[in-house]
């Protein structure tokens, strides 16, 4: 038989079991060996029915993806799951764990589906770009309708068994032990004389279709997949399933899954499929570095951050002790948290009761004694460094031996920080994104003498709190914010150049932004970047850099918090504002800076080629661990589309050698302050190489 692939009988049943741990991926040896132990099925006169079944914690959680850019090697997934289809004995399916993509296409090709009642089953290729190319498409449809078939696969989100039931995708919830189960119900179909059910002779009727059904599921759809490829795919797909013969449609389906495969979005999203997976290893801090034991965490300040950061421990379970300068500021950040959970009640993703045992969890103090005995202090204080040391000395003081010592800053030196402690091997950085509570990437900053332990316990941590943790080196801005301020530069720069704020953001969200650059000033607080403008002791000896934010500043206008800053605001809405234009022309004739036009070209040239550069820059300094850790940092902390794969994977795809030119185009109209090739760049550039081959290379 196979290795992974095991063919053995239980009376009248053959058991067929897939043992390729970790998650029973669709290898080639897996694809052979349920080919091999089908044929042997069929050929098996005592064997009236087959149980299709896995080892380990899961049925077939999917494709092996690391197969996906390499030649196909036969047996081809959709060959074998007609081959199982095409029994002509009963099949049954007994799904665990999660039965995905290429694991749910290959249930679905069996003839009948039981699962615990735990098993989840879906079509999650969407993610990666891709649509279920081995008949899924086809199949599910026809199994569960064709608007929630669609529902399902563009959303790429499982459907727990219940569910699964109800619909339709799945035929019996079995209590108890699996296998046990499995067999039974495939007695019991053997017993009703059951026939093998084949979804791929089911019709569906066209005229079951409402008149514009599928126009109307686009428009409904466009927000949710602006950008990305696949879905239009998936539809086109489902049209097909509907309007042809099974065979026809089946082909329409691989020839689409093809295009699918070759696209610029599919590739980027399987990039970051890796990437995200890539940044949990850090070479010097190997997988078995002994961590210290997390159970008191303690925050200082109660501001907007440092409730949010409260939020994700309390989430998992965990209290907290949330340290204030006074009652009011300690009120104010309990009735914060409070208004977070309040709008989770409402959208009924949390109970009244939940909303009370997590507040119970947040134990509010005005006294550094108080959280003297924690596992780790989080520092979340605004940006001031001379505040920073201050609190990291008292902490020092305070806290017992071996508590980390972590401060949530965004943009300063941890080493400084840590400098104000007798204990410089216990602080680290723990930059959390705004809204703490709500976004996934957390930037872990290991300073000259963090150890390592320290750094494995952060990264654990991370994944307790369900965060995408990275680490990186100690600069100002460390990655995140050191990209961001080329980024907000330019875009500074062009609207006292005359472009409006309004067409700079369009044109970035159009290229596949969450939000603009001049929206997310606005949102982080246009006084906040100026207050780290005033901190970065190294800043550009430039009085253009970020000019209409200081000024802007300096009117009070602060952002949505204010209700003006670069825009105005009508409740949340951005309104532009004309007085913004005119203080712009003004400050730009007081500066010297021209009016000029520019292509939408030239605004997503200027925007982020300037951060891929400085991205350069932090990977010839070490900053960052790889191109692929930048990649994930702007994925997941700025709302860069995933179909763009990040800002170092774009640049592989536009060409650094285009990159380079473009920043040597600019730098001849605005000099060689912002605009020099970064010497990475330009080796690389010069190589014809990409940032992803210099990274496998190193």
């Amino acid at each position: 038989m196979s290795d992974v692939v095991s063919y053995e009988r239980d009376g009248d049943i053959a058991v067929i079991t897939v043992d390729n741990p970790p998650v029973n991926a669709l290898s080639l040896p897996v694809r052979a060996g349920l080919a091999n132990a089908f044929a042997e099925f069929q050929q098996d006169a005592n064997a009236k029915a087959a149980v299709l079944i896995c080892a380990g914690r899961t049925f077939i959680a999917g494709a092996d993806i690391t197969e996906f850019d390499k030649p196909i090697e036969d047996p081809w997934l959709p060959t074998v799951v007609e081959q199982i289809e095409s029994c002509s004995k009963v099949v049954v399916a007994a799904i665990h764990g999660t039965a995905l993509g290429g694991g749910f296409e290959t249930a679905m090709a069996c003839h009948y589906r039981c699962a615990l009642p735990s098993a989840k089953v879906g079509l999650p290729e969407v993610l990666l770009g891709l649509l279920a190319g081995a008949t899924g498409t086809q199949r599910l449809p026809r199994l569960i309708g064709v608007k929630d078939a669609l529902d399902v696969m563009i959303s790429g989100k499982p459907m727990a068994a219940p569910l699964a039931l109800e619909r339709g995708a799945i035929d019996k919830i079995v209590d108890g032990d699996l296998r046990t189960g499995a067999i039974a119900y495939a007695n019991s179909l053997i017993s009703d004389n059951a026939q093998p059910r084949r979804i791929s002779e089911i019709v569906i009727n066209p005229a079951s279709i409402p008149d514009r059904f599928f126009d109307d599921y686009r428009k409904g759809m466009a927000r949710q997949t602006r950008g990305f490829f696949a879905p239009e795919q998936i539809v086109k797909c489902v049209e097909a399933a509907v309007t042809l013969p099974y065979a026809e449609s089946v082909k329409r389906e691989n020839e689409l899954f093809m295009t699918c495969m070759a696209s610029t979005e599919s590739k980027a999203q399987r990039h970051l499929f890796f990437a995200d997976r890539e940044i949990s290893k850090i070479p010097d801090v190997p997988k078995d570095t002994p961590t210290r034991s997390i159970e008191k965490v303690a925050i200082v300040g109660g501001g907007t951050m440092g409730g949010g950061i409260a939020m994700n421990f309390v989430n998992v379970g965990m209290p907290v002790q949330l340290k204030e300068i006074n009652q009011e500021a300690l009120d104010r950040g309990l009735s914060i948290i409070r208004g977070n959970y309040e709008v989770a009640v409402k959208n009924g993703r949390l109970s009244e009761a939940q909303l009370e045992k997590n507040m119970a969890m947040i134990d509010g103090t005005l006294d550094y004694a108080d959280i003297a005995e924690a596992d780790i202090v989080i520092e979340a204080v605004f940006e001031n460094m001379a505040l920073k040391k201050e609190i990291f000395a008292t902490l020092d003081q305070t806290c017992k031996a071996g508590a980390i010592l972590a401060s949530n800053t965004s943009t300063l030196d941890i080493d400084e920080i840590a400098a104000a402690t007798q204990r410089p091997q216990d602080v680290i950085g723990l930059h959390f994104f705004a809204p703490a509570n709500i976004m996934t990437l957390l930037e872990i900053v290991r300073g000259a003498k963090t150890s390592k332990d320290v750094i494995a316990t952060s990264m654990q941590m991370a994944k307790t709190i369900r965060k995408s943790a990275v680490l990186v080196g100690c600069c100002f801005g460390f990655v995140a914010n050191r990209m961001f301020f080329p980024y907000i530069r330019e875009a500074q720069l062009m609207i006292l150049e005359g472009i409006s704020p309004e067409r700079i953001d369009q044109v970035a969200f159009d290229w596949g932004m969450a939000m603009g650059p001049n929206g997310v000033s606005d949102l982080s607080g246009l006084d906040v970047l100026e207050k780290v403008r005033t901190e970065w002791t190294e800043r550009p000896d430039d009085p253009v850099f970020f000019r209409m934010i200081t000024k802007l500043s300096e009117q009070g206008r602060m952002g949505q918090k204010s209700g003006a800053g670069i825009y105005k605001y009508e409740g949340r809405k951005a309104v532009p504002d004309p007085e913004v234009a005119k203080l712009a022309k003004a400050e730009a004739e007081a500066l010297g800076v021209k009016q000029i036009e520019v292509s939408d070209e030239e605004i997503i040239e200027r925007l982020f080629y300037s951060m891929i550069n400085e991205g350069a820059l932090i990977l010839e300094e070490g900053i960052a661990l790889r191109p692929s850790d930048i990649d994930v940092v702007y994925a997941n902390g700025y709302g860069m589309g995933r179909y763009r794969g990040g800002p170092m994977w774009y640049a592989d795809t536009v060409g650094l050698k285009n990159v380079r030119d473009a920043m040597l185009k600019y730098r001849d109209r605005y000099g060689d302050l912002y605009w020099t090739p970064a010497p990475l760049l330009e080796e690389l550039a010069n190589a014809g190489k990409t940032f992803d081959q210099w990274n496998l290379e190193r």
